[in-house]
């Protein structure tokens, strides 16, 4: 049994090691994405002009009629004091073709006072550019900067089928790191005196060994940050019941009518100050972003700045029909089934940020663990397979030596 296991450990890691460094490393850098951007592109969040901020809702028309070409479709409702306000845009069908008008970005950061686009940029991007490198690290983190092909977005699945794998190879790897009831405590401990392949089998072994815990929390995350829909909620749902909400289950959604209209984002706001009031939420509707697709909006409920919810479970979200303007679903942190807690929990504890600033460095710190494990298990891999190719090229020159030596008698 151990033997096959062995096998399965050393396969799962060879496989996904190259992504798990990857993860890793990205993921350590992402913890601190805003602080990084900022310190790195000052002109894309600090706002040129000092003066009083106009609301996002103003910022946004004012983007809108100055380029008739883009659609704003997230937004803010509020700059932080001293800062660009970013916003998401799309671009709208050009009338006279059909087609999308032609933009080479996504995301623009405007100037508060004066409603002046002072950058744009394309989110994610395959670039190194100062500009756009946080945004193509954070991509490159959960999908490796793998386009969509034939309508399903391959970078997705690889990195979540990366995070299944992972999670099975760790429970073996924890079995294997304990041999011998007898000799647990070596499972523990770092030859750091022996230095060498001692120390880098230690490292691999042991190291896992004392974050095997966070390991398995940061690998069962990952699956549900990227499969959440096509595999997490459906095995959520077969112990607990979950909320509907048209993000994960769009069949609840109204097919959209000839002579539809969409409703303004101030009617949505409106309709989300009076649904955070029925809830008594303490914060305000923070975000707005209308998805198209889903003929949907969606608010987010939080202080100007906390857009990522910064500590607990996360920040509440409504979503109304974008032509009806009726209440589809509702996601507050804290609230629901047990399987909605289970799904609100994912991203606050993949991200770190259910213990606020602690809880970053923490991810952080194991960001770059999941990288050392990565790399210390390729090098034993390495190890032995040049020692098993040893063995077996002496394996088959021993038999040619005891020919030569006997002839050598004979003679």
């Amino acid at each position: 049994m151990r033997r096959q296991l062995v096998r399965l450990h050393r396969w799962f890691g060879v496989a996904i090691a190259l992504f798990l460094f990857v993860a890793g490393l990205t993921g350590a850098i992402i913890a601190w994405d805003h602080e990084l951007d900022a310190a790195l592109n000052p002109s894309f969040f600090k706002a040129r002009t000092a003066g009083p901020a106009l609301s996002g809702l103003e910022l946004a028309r004012r983007v809108e009629a100055a380029d008739p070409r883009l659609e704003v479709t997230y937004l803010p409702l509020d700059a932080e004091p001293g800062h660009t306000l970013q916003m998401m845009v799309l671009p709208r069908s050009n009338p006279a073709t059909k087609q999308p008008y032609p933009l080479d970005f996504n995301q623009i950061a405007v100037d508060p006072a004066t409603g002046d686009i002072q950058g744009r940029r394309e989110w994610g991007a395959v670039s190194l550019a100062r500009l756009n490198l946080i945004p193509f690290i954070y991509k490159l983190h959960y999908t490796l900067q793998l386009p969509f092909t034939g309508g399903v977005d391959i970078g997705t699945w690889l990195m979540g089928i990366v995070g299944i794998v992972w999670l099975f190879d760790s429970v073996i790897a924890l079995w294997l790191s304990f041999p011998s009831f007898k000799a647990w405590r070596k499972s523990f401990a770092f030859r750091f005196g022996r230095g060498g392949y001692a120390l880098t089998f230690d490292l691999h072994r042991s190291g896992g060994v004392w974050i095997w815990g966070l390991l398995v929390i940061v690998a069962l995350t990952s699956v549900s940050m990227n499969l959440s829909g096509p595999v997490v909620r459906p095995a959520v749902s077969l112990v607990s019941k979950l909320t509907p909400d048209p993000i994960n289950n769009p069949e609840i959604l109204r097919a959209p009518q000839p002579g539809d209209q969409v409703l303004s984002r101030e009617h949505i706001v409106q309709l989300a100050e009076q649904a955070g009031k029925a809830q008594n939420l303490k914060v305000p509707p923070g975000g707005v972003y209308y998805a198209e697709i889903l003929h949907a909006y969606g608010v987010g409920f939080y202080a100007t700045g906390n857009d990522h919810g910064d500590l607990g479970l996360g920040n509440p979200w409504m979503y109304w029909d974008a032509a009806t303007g009726k209440q589809l679903g509702a996601q507050i942190p804290g609230k629901g089934t047990a399987g909605d807690i289970f799904m609100q929990v994912q991203f606050p504890l993949h991200s770190g940020r259910i213990l606020g600033l602690g809880g970053r460095i923490l991810i952080s710190a194991m960001g770059i663990a999941v990288a050392v494990l990565s790399a210390t298990g390729l090098l034993i891999w390495l190890k032995k397979l040049n020692a098993r190719r040893r063995s077996a090229q002496n394996a088959r020159l021993a038999p040619d030596a005891r020919n030569a030596g006997g002839s050598a008698m004979r003679s």
